[in-house]
């Protein structure tokens, strides 16, 4: 099956059929999980968005990537090396799948469904987590806050095969994402607008050069 279009069929199958998977509600700024060392967790987003968010040493917020409906995450594609202030924090109410590693290598009973559609689409989930990872690290090894900015419109005019988008976060959360000043950015935005490389109306973006 296709896992995009089939997501409400892999849920029932879970919901039916697997004894070792919890399916959990999350209001909005609620913490959906953590990622420290051994909790050996995957999550699955049903529905809403989340964030995986940082804080330093100095309370600074960094996000550090942002899931939405059918993506996958855990601690699993994101080792922590620095600190363990780091976690996953519900941005809407939140439906979440979640299970331990060890169901992928153990059935819960025989021939359980739901492990058969685990096995066949987890590859698809965790290449589109991949995927995603790639376009963070493209962004943030763009020297400047104005490649920065136009490499994350420019994902974001692919995503919705359109010129103009809506940025799907605030001003302040693009700029905890993109891990530079928010000051320095709206200055940044201004002088893209200024050059004709954009126009800005709201939270709607039109890149002029595509």
């Amino acid at each position: 099956m296709n896992f995009q279009t089939d997501i409400s069929k892999f849920i029932e199958s879970a919901n039916k059929n697997c004894i070792k998977i919890q399916r959990k509600d999350f209001k909005k700024d609620e913490i959906i999980t953590t990622y420290i060392g051994k909790r050996n967790q995957i999550c699955i987003l049903i529905s809403g968005t989340a964030d995986l968010v940082r804080y330093d040493s100095n309370g600074n917020k960094s996000i550090v990537q942002r899931f939405s409906s059918n993506d996958i995450f855990g601690e699993f594609f994101y080792t922590v090396a620095i600190n363990n202030e780091l976690f996953v924090k519900a941005r809407k109410n939140c439906e979440v799948l979640i299970f331990s590693y060890e169901i992928m290598k153990h059935k819960c009973i025989p021939n359980c469904k739901f492990h058969q559609e685990l096995v066949k689409n987890v590859y698809e989930l965790v290449l589109n987590q991949f995927s995603i990872l790639n376009n963070r690290i493209e962004l943030l090894t763009q020297r400047s806050i104005k490649d920065k900015l136009l490499g994350y419109f420019s994902i974001l005019s692919l995503e919705n095969n359109n010129k103009t988008f809506a940025l799907p976060i605030s001003f302040t959360d693009l700029a905890d994402y993109l891990s530079i000043d928010r000051s320095a950015m709206m200055r940044t935005i201004k002088s893209l607008q200024d050059e004709g490389i954009i126009k800005k109306n709201g939270n709607k973006i039109t890149l002029m050069n595509r």
